[in-house]
């Protein structure tokens, strides 16, 4: 069914089909107020079409908000692949990709997503100049992950020492839903700051290697909500916070890179009243564009992007303290914040 209420105020929706290649496709441009749409592809083997443009539509509504409150020059876009990422991808597929993306004529900028590589992108980008996140070019920084996972780290770390006062993660259990690229990284951060890992994911290779490196503990995918843990961080897809998955989780703090997280808007009420601190997932997890962004400035500048990735931390702080003075959700203060920074940025023009 389709949930109309995804259309947010969209400025483009585009359905790419090409049947040559089979590329079905779509993106989303939520707004362009602060400038180009940007955000990364997903592919993903969606059950219909409809289950993929609620998806794009979420996914990109995220990202205008995440840019804003990062502060960058960029709007909010998304794209999603239908198809199973591990036997659907072939090079012809991803330049019709990449040519489609041009047609857009810089309005839509891509990187990566969800089970999208470096590889995949620079393929688009023989067709196109409008994507980031590339290991070629003049100004590519490669693979964003890393970035991502500095800034979930960074959120992990302000959450904690907001709701349980701990300047340290040392000795705290924290689960981790997903350990694909991102998942991988922050687990890495987390290991290296003393903190007891539980993980569970559909990749058992990434399984075993986060347990023979980091001394994790995997867990059943159906039993890592309700784990006893000081944190819960998401890092595989989104709509976890739901009806049926509020009333049993069990850690205080909820931090991380997974994108919309809440199935429903009211979800971070609901969290709320449960005492639960949840880091916005669109603050949390913009490492990555960040980096993207970097790519899109016309040089390259790695002191910029920690700068940028590093503030992650303090807007966390600043959100988590706002809801507490006014007594109302992150997530509420999240998309306001966002808001009024687009608002503002329309209003000068």
């Amino acid at each position: 069914m389709m949930d109309v209420n995804q259309f947010k105020g969209h400025e483009q929706v585009v359905y790419l089909h090409d049947k040559e290649t089979g590329l079905k496709a779509f993106i989303a441009v939520h707004d362009t107020t602060l400038g180009p749409a940007a955000g990364g592809c997903r592919m993903w083997n969606y059950d219909n079409e409809i289950d993929a443009l609620n998806d794009v539509l979420r996914l990109s509504r995220g990202m205008s908000h995440k840019n804003a409150i990062a502060g960058l020059k960029l709007g909010g876009g998304k794209a999603v692949i239908m198809g199973n990422s591990r036997t659907d991808k072939t090079e012809a597929l991803f330049r019709s990709f990449g040519r489609m993306i041009d047609r857009l004529d810089g309005k839509y900028i891509s990187a990566e997503d969800v089970g999208i590589s470096v590889e995949d992108m620079e393929i688009a980008a023989e067709e196109t100049q409008y994507v980031a996140g590339l290991t070629k070019g003049a100004h590519a920084s490669g693979d964003p992950s890393p970035f991502t996972a500095t800034g979930v780290f960074l959120g992990i770390k302000a959450a904690v020492k907001y709701k349980l006062g701990k300047e340290s993660l040392e000795g705290l259990t924290i689960a981790v839903q997903g350990v694909g690229h991102v998942g991988y990284y922050l687990c890495r951060h987390l290991h290296a700051a003393g903190a007891r890992l539980l993980v569970s994911d559909i990749n058992q290779d990434a399984l075993s290697r986060v347990q023979q490196e980091f001394g994790a503990e995997i867990i059943d995918l159906n039993m890592i909500l309700s784990v006893e843990a000081d944190v819960l961080s998401p890092c595989a897809l989104g709509a976890i916070i739901n009806d049926d998955t509020i009333d049993v989780i069990k850690a205080k703090i909820i931090a991380g890179a997974a994108n919309n997280q809440l199935a429903r808007d009211d979800h971070g009420q609901a969290l709320m009243d449960r005492g639960i601190l949840y880091a916005p997932d669109y603050v949390i997890n913009a490492g990555g564009i960040i980096n993207v962004a970097a790519e899109t400035r016309g040089a390259y500048d790695i002191n910029w992007v920690n700068a940028k990735v590093e503030n992650i931390y303090d807007s966390l702080m600043t959100i988590f303290g706002r809801s507490v003075a006014e007594n109302r959700s992150t997530s509420r203060i999240a998309d306001e914040w966002a808001h009024e920074i687009i608002q503002a940025a329309r209003a000068r023009k």
